[in-house]
């Protein structure tokens, strides 16, 4: 299991640590563990030559303990040094003692134009780490501006600085700045900030280093990362006596005028990813059939019994009152319902739709908001969902009795006991129309064929993002990839995966 911890866990961690350990152990090991990993980014080149910005506290201790270890090596290191050296910790206090003993330089850090008299081979950041609160500004602004200016690797030791290691977000929000890293070496454990929100693109390729901590000294986690290991259990080969009936009924409720396309989408991929049956019905009129996929039933949703059927509610909607009344009809069927686009508009506007979808605590109910949706149904704005993108989604999740899919870059998938999992497959050509009525068809179908809403939730998700994944290696992406292109490339992806784990 990909654990992920949050920034309270690893202060748990490690003063668990810390208590039956010599002083200094611990930034010993993180400084020669990123020494290590430096030495491997810099392997084959001819004259190498390290940045290391150390800023104040524990991780500037870290990056100065790194330039010790450097130092014994064929190289030229330069120390670019932001603390206060009456103000430091012991432990970073040593290690700028250390530090300055070996053959290292020390440069100021907030002279951009001195820094830029070099050419870097590779940059190590550990100006701030977990505990860093407040944007970076001033001319330490201008250093990381100009660092993320540089095209040779760029080493964070424990998390990007400027980079919230809990939410994903940059310190300070919209026009501050973080350090943009070509690799993290993350200590202790992973953390959910460096997989959603702004996280992967400011961490690079991430390395875990436990500092070898024992194992009694970690805690539960509440948060884990994606995985195809957490749905495998419901991966079953299909048996050969059965018949449509076997693989349940899936109802897509949408397609007010003008907005047909969307619950198409949602239909088509319900039946590719293995529904029995898939049933459309239109709040407007229907169409007599679908011409590409005529096994699509179209029906009026007046006419409709939900009783039966998985429904999936809210693609291409719209917000009239007979959409409403739709909707509201929906909510009291006793089914497996999953819950998108229009129909969470709704929700947010009308307590009573509200009140309906957490009576249905005992049932199975999905809501896969985007973070404009989460912030109506939060009562937010969207930069507010976006700036804690883990706890919104466990707000929306334990607010409404629900599995809560926040939709975006690290989609969050949140349950309502708090805990949540954090996806990582997918890129941005999954950033167009229509993807969002995929994946909510997708978690219809598995829901339809009797998956677990756990693993329904995590695996339509997971799949959805991996199939985008695969098309673009394929070079479909991720410019002009469309919603259309992605739905068999899921049906393949989940019968190559079933095939997988029969073996």
């Amino acid at each position: 299991m990909s654990a992920l911890y949050s920034i309270a866990e690893i202060r748990q961690i490690e003063h668990a640590a810390k208590a039956g350990l010599p002083s200094y152990t611990l930034m010993q090991r993180a400084g020669e563990a990123c020494a290590r990993l430096a030495l491997s980014l810099v392997a084959g080149e001819d004259e190498i030559h390290v940045l290391i910005l150390a800023g104040p506290g524990n991780n500037g201790g870290d990056a100065l303990e790194a330039a010790h270890y450097l130092s014994q090596f064929d190289l030229h290191v330069a120390v670019a040094l932001h603390a206060d050296e009456a103000k430091q910790p012991d432990d970073a206090r040593h290690a700028l003692q250390r530090a300055r003993e070996s053959e290292v330089e020390f440069l100021d850090v907030a002279d951009p134009g001195h820094l830029a008299s070099q050419r870097w081979t590779l940059v190590v950041d550990g100006l701030f780490g977990i505990g860093q609160t407040r944007p970076i500004v001033g001319k330490l602004r201008a250093c990381v501006d100009y660092i993320n200016t540089l095209r040779c690797p760029v080493l964070a030791i424990d998390i990007a600085s400027g980079m919230n290691a809990d939410t994903g977000s940059v310190i300070g929000g919209a026009g501050c700045v973080a350090v943009r890293a070509t690799h993290t070496l993350s200590f202790i454990g992973d953390k959910p900030g460096m997989h959603t929100c702004d996280g992967e693109d400011f961490s690079g390729d991430i390395l875990l280093e436990s500092l070898d901590i024992e194992e009694s000294c970690f805690v539960t986690p509440h948060a884990r990362l994606n995985e195809l290991s957490l749905f495998s259990s419901a991966l079953k080969p299909r048996a050969g006596n059965t018949h449509k009936g076997s693989y349940g009924d899936v109802i897509v409720v949408g397609g007010a005028h003008g907005m047909g396309g969307a619950p198409v989408l949602a239909a088509r991929m319900a039946a590719h990813a293995g529904s029995g049956r898939v049933f459309i019905a239109f709040v407007d009129d229907a169409p007599a059939y679908d011409s590409v996929h005529p096994e699509l039933m179209m029906r009026q949703a007046d006419r409709v019994e939900f009783s039966t059927a998985t429904i999936v509610v809210g693609p291409g909607l719209g917000t009239s009152r007979h959409a409403h009344d739709v909707l509201s009809r929906a909510l009291d069927a006793q089914g497996r319902i999953v819950i998108d686009a229009d129909a969470l508009n709704m929700i947010a506007a009308e307590p009573g739709l509200q009140h309906k979808l957490q009576d249905r605590a005992q049932h199975t109910s999905i809501i896969t908001p985007h973070p404009l949706e989460a912030a109506r149904l939060l009562d937010a704005t969207t930069a507010e969902i976006q700036h804690d993108r883990p706890q919104a989604a466990r707000l929306l999740a334990r607010h409404f009795k629900s599995i809560a899919i926040l939709k975006g870059a690290g989609t969050v998938i949140a349950f309502p006991d708090g805990e949540i999992v954090i996806n990582t497959t997918g890129n941005p050509a999954l950033s167009t129309a229509g993807t969002g009525d995929v994946l909510s068809g997708l978690c219809g179908a598995l829901l339809a064929q009797g998956w677990p809403a756990t693993q329904a939730a995590l695996a339509a998700v997971w799949m959805h993002g991996r199939a985008a994944d695969q098309l673009v290696d394929l070079g479909v992406g991720p410019v002009g990839l469309t919603a259309s292109e992605v739905i068999p490339a899921i049906r393949t992806l989940l019968n190559q995966i079933i095939r997988d784990h029969a073996r």
